[in-house]
């Protein structure tokens, strides 16, 4: 063998043996080069969303191999609406959409149709607090049926909600503790937050976590009764749904009205937990797949 040789032969055996230890890795150089496209639509009524949208693009960047693009309207109540979502390919290049707008009186069918229809052809979503009260119309208050004008938001969320309580603390409960989003992590309890109420629970949706509130009497319970006590209210807080023909991965929590909420490690955790899973990178004991582990 001459020198040549020699020296070839060295170096591929030296960028084998780098290769094997971690020192250079050709699959690492990949996967850093390729982080999981997050899109946050924030922005609508009654929250500090300029706030919220900067935690939560900071706190999932922070955990995981990400990059989180904000998208917000200059409408702050309940008619907002993003400019994004008039295209139809809005959704194209992400990986995942995180709802996180409060447009209740946003009730034009097309609009709402094409924002659908990407999560019906396999864009995950991730819905946060008052994405779960936004794009409602007719008797909204009333348990939808499937299939109803007014049903198809619901559907895609997996649970009806439509009223909340007062804002008071929530003991948050982890009803399901073998799912992949919730293992390994306790119950607790939140500042003063809203519990979002149940109507409807669609099929395909799995509950997995709950939310207790001690609610006080209010002036017409008083007046009718002086020694009228608070009572427990109690509804589902976190789940996942299946939606679609192509039964496309969704993860809602109707928790996070207060910035403190939002910023909280165990609520990031939460949502950071939902928007792995989603994406189908979320290992059985609850942390990113190797690709997005930071």
């Amino acid at each position: 063998m001459n020198v040549g040789s020699v020296r070839v032969f060295l170096f591929a055996l030296l960028s084998l043996c780098q290769l094997g230890t971690g020192v250079v890795s050709a699959d690492d150089s990949v996967v850093r080069a390729s982080p999981l496209k997050v899109l946050l639509v924030a922005g609508g009524c009654c929250h500090d969303y300029e706030t919220q949208s900067k935690l939560l693009k900071e706190g999932i960047e922070q955990r995981i191999h990400a990059n989180v693009t904000v998208v917000t309207s200059d409408q702050s109540n309940t008619k907002a609406t993003f400019e994004i979502y008039e295209a139809d390919d809005w959704a194209e290049g992400y990986d995942v959409v995180i709802h996180d707008e409060c447009s209740a009186n946003v009730t034009e069918r097309p609009y709402v149709d094409r924002i659908l229809a990407a999560h019906r052809n396999g864009t995950p979503a991730v819905n946060l607090h008052c994405a779960m009260h936004s794009y409602r119309w007719g008797n909204y208050r009333a348990p939808v049926e499937p299939g109803a004008d007014n049903a198809a938001w619901y559907e895609m969320i997996g649970v009806q909600s439509t009223a909340h309580g007062p804002r008071a603390p929530i003991d948050v409960i982890y009803t399901n503790s073998n799912h992949p989003i919730t293992k390994g992590m306790e119950d607790w309890q939140t500042i003063d937050e809203e519990l979002y109420n149940n109507v409807r629970v669609f099929d395909g949706t799995s509950a997995l976590v709950g939310g207790n509130q001690m609610v006080p009497p209010n002036k017409k319970q008083l007046k009718k009764d002086p020694d009228a006590k608070a009572k427990e209210a109690t509804a589902v807080v976190a789940w996942t749904n299946e939606y679609g023909p192509k039964k496309t991965r969704i993860f809602s929590t109707s928790l996070g009205h207060q910035n403190e909420t939002v910023a909280d490690e165990r609520y990031m955790e939460l949502v950071v937990r939902g928007v792995l899973w989603a994406t189908g990178n979320l290992a059985a004991d609850g942390t990113p797949t190797a690709a997005l582990s930071k």
